[in-house]
């Protein structure tokens, strides 16, 4: 009975400080890609602590919320933050291994992302702004095709292990090494795009806008002040830092520490961020390079991360 309670203490701890550590280093990811975007524009850019200078700001101020608003509103952000929270523990970060893997594997972690995400559009719905209606369809519409696509690439990469849970996927990639096979390739293509479409970047959508025609994701968040809409940020922050890690484990995960010496954890701690760090570099060139799309061809576009990611899953079967 003690060494399931020290285990268990240990499990929770570990959890803790890896959701700790991804909620202080994402609103970092979140500058330090609109810092190297206003670069490549030829402009100076935020300082890299703005990000946390803004969500200071808006901890500090009080919550403005609509007259007509329910319960269903104020939930939202707390919910959507507790999602992608509660995500960080499902994902291997630095070691080979999530600390609550036993919990669930990929459909534990879709649905866990999904719950946030119907969460954030049903409080958008419940003000009856027509901004945070839009907002919400538009939303909707996207994860009716990302949602699947997610799904189906990380389905590619679990055949090839023979798990669902992504620390033995890890495992099994690290113990059999690095093969660039086709499928591989089409599953990172897929799901790249929908780490773009997922946290609102170009040519999906635009998380510099206000303006109606192109809103998605700041047409949800448009009533929301202070603490709320804090939360929202900080939860986008940490599911785009998320998505990344995932992507760095799947498909690069060489580095990863597989024993918890500290020399081991060191080389894990450098590796994850300069393969997050090189993950954000594309994600600036292709906001960069692109321009918004036109919202119905934003389908198209995601639909081509599904075919992708269905072809990768055939190829594996194959």
């Amino acid at each position: 009975m003690t060494l399931v309670i020290q285990e268990a203490l240990m499990t929770a701890g570990a959890a803790l400080l890896q959701a700790v550590g991804l909620l202080a280093v994402a609103p970092l990811l979140k500058t330090v890609i609109k810092k190297m975007k206003a670069r490549l524009q030829n402009r100076q850019g935020p300082p890299l602590l703005q990000g946390y200078y803004d969500l200071a700001k808006w901890f500090g101020k009080e919550a403005v919320r609509s007259e007509t608003a329910s319960w269903i509103y104020v939930a939202g952000p707390r919910v959507y933050f507790a999602a992608a929270l509660a995500a960080t523990t499902l994902v291997p970060v630095v070691f080979a291994a999530a600390p609550l893997e036993a919990a669930g594997g990929i459909l534990l972690l879709v649905g866990t992302l999904a719950f946030g995400r119907f969460a954030l559009a049903t409080a958008a719905l419940d003000t009856g702004s027509p901004f945070g209606g839009m907002g919400a369809s538009r939303d909707m519409t996207i994860a009716a095709l990302a949602e699947p696509a997610l799904m189906l690439g990380l389905f590619a990469s679990a055949l090839a292990a023979g798990s669902m849970n992504l620390g033995v996927l890890i495992r099994t990639l690290l113990q059999g090494g690095i093969a660039l096979h086709p499928s591989d390739m089409l599953a990172f293509a897929g799901l790249f795009m929908i780490v773009v479409a997922e946290t609102g970047r170009i040519p999906v959508d635009n998380p510099a806008t206000h303006l109606e025609l192109t809103m998605i994701h700041e047409a949800m968040v448009l009533e929301y002040a202070g603490p709320d809409l804090a939360l929202v940020e900080w939860a986008s922050a940490v599911k785009e830092l998320l998505y990344l890690t995932l992507l760095a484990g799947l498909f690069m995960p060489v580095g990863m520490a597989t024993t918890t010496a500290p020399a081991a954890l060191l080389v894990g701690f450098l590796a994850w961020t300069g393969k997050v760090f090189a993950l954000a570099i594309a994600v600036t060139l292709v906001e960069s390079t692109n321009a918004k799309l036109r919202l119905f061809r934003v389908p198209e576009l995601v639909a081509i991360s599904l075919g992708l990611a269905f072809l990768a899953l055939a190829i594996r079967f194959l």
